[in-house]
């Protein structure tokens, strides 16, 4: 049966099972990468661990970035979403086992690079899966329901990390079980409502004064905007303990990690309320917007604090308001990409705005905060969160 007609939607069953499987995406790089991984390196490398997870770690968002438009490409050339997923899951959790079996640090390398791959082999077709089949007047329910997927992953990795409950091995074996068991059910189980529609090239999607130009003006502004956001989240993913302990020394990366995972599970309720209300309202890139001006407000607050209780106020009101932007950001996205028979592929270019952070962000915190400190730093990433919303503001002219 066909979906068509100004009110038909996507299904909730597949909703719900397409968020579960975006959740265990999450789930299959999380807790390996910031957990297993460097425990695992730190055996192999010892008093050498730091240099070589940096060398890991660069050539792992490499090969990612690669293998997200190489086999975006592929499922876009072979209109096989499903075949292209199945693949990679099967494919990274059989190679995500094989770091248990790695002796080298030359093998762990090479290792990551394979897994890299496979993941993105499983990510980029379920990423353009949701545009094949979710129409935009759901598209910000969609992007409430991707902040599942941080938390989970958070969650996911302090799960496998319980005392007593698996080895370090074993560890492994779990993740990859939750991997499968989240990404399965919408494979077996989904049966998306089609909608022919999304399949058929438009200039714009969205039916805005602003946006009747060029549509590539309104993909690069979103490209843009979210690399300016990205950058300042991947700042404070890497450095927020260190600058927790530069206002109090007495804090503990325990402490840290549990303000970071309530942030991330207050994100969800907010998240969807924020999407739903996107949809009622026809107003995709608003929130975008509010979300960026509240970051930026965030960090101007940490650029500032005091003293420890005005940090984590700080870090709280950008780290809710990030996450929501980037989950919303994610949904909203295939509405400006103009061609579905390329749509796996430009999503692979706007992961690069994942990947390219993570290459700057170490050079550019060595160079301001040694001069101008912590304050310094979130000073310029505040100006680029606003710069984020005043980029988005521009396609909102013109909506209803």
């Amino acid at each position: 049966m066909e979906a068509s007609g100004p009110v038909a939607r996507q299904s909730g069953r597949f909703m719900l099972l397409y968020a579960l499987a975006w959740a265990g995406g999450s789930i299959s790089y999380v807790p390996f990468l910031t957990i297993l991984l460097p425990a695992r390196v730190a055996d192999l490398a010892g008093d050498e661990a730091v240099r070589w997870l940096a060398y890991i770690a660069f050539a792992g968002a490499i090969s990612a970035s690669l293998a997200n438009i190489l086999f975006g490409w592929l499922s876009d050339v072979t209109r096989n979403r499903r075949g292209w997923i199945m693949a990679g899951l099967a494919l990274s959790c059989a190679l995500l086992l094989t770091a248990t079996l790695t002796e080298t640090l030359g093998q762990m390398l090479a290792m990551i690079v394979a897994w890299q791959c496979a993941i993105n082999m499983m990510l980029a077709p379920l990423a353009a899966w949701a545009g094949d089949c979710i129409p935009d007047r759901q598209k910000g329910t969609l992007g409430g329901s991707l902040a599942f997927a941080p938390a989970i992953g958070a969650l996911s990795g302090a799960l496998v990390t319980v005392p007593g409950l698996a080895s370090g091995d074993e560890r492994i074996w779990l993740v990859a079980l939750f991997v499968a068991a989240c990404v399965l059910p919408v494979m077996l189980f989904g049966n998306p409502r089609p909608f022919p529609e999304l399949m058929q090239e438009r200039d714009s999607r969205f039916d805005t004064a602003a946006s009747q130009s060029a549509p590539h003006h309104a993909v690069g502004r979103m490209w843009i905007a979210r690399l300016l956001l990205q950058v300042a989240e991947s700042a404070l993913f890497a450095y927020l303990l260190l600058w927790f302990r530069s206002i109090s020394p007495s804090i503990a990366d325990n402490d840290t990690a549990r303000i970071f995972s309530i942030m991330l599970v207050l994100a969800i309720p907010l998240a969807m309320l924020t999407g739903r209300w996107a949809d009622r309202r026809d107003r995709p890139i608003m929130p975008l917007v509010i979300c960026a001006a509240i970051a930026a407000g965030g960090l101007a607050v940490m650029a500032m604090a005091p003293g420890l209780v005005i940090a984590i106020v700080g870090y709280v009101l950008f780290g809710l308001a990030a996450t929501v932007f980037l989950s919303l950001h994610a949904a909203q996205t295939l509405r400006v990409l103009p061609n579905p028979k390329t749509r796996a592929r430009d999503l692979g270019f706007f992961n690069l705005t994942n990947t390219i952070p993570s290459m700057i962000m170490p050079g550019l915190t060595l160079l301001l905060v040694p001069v101008f400190g912590f304050e310094g730093l979130f000073a310029l990433l505040c100006v680029l969160a606003a710069s984020s919303g005043l980029i988005l503001l521009s396609i909102t002219r013109g909506q209803r």
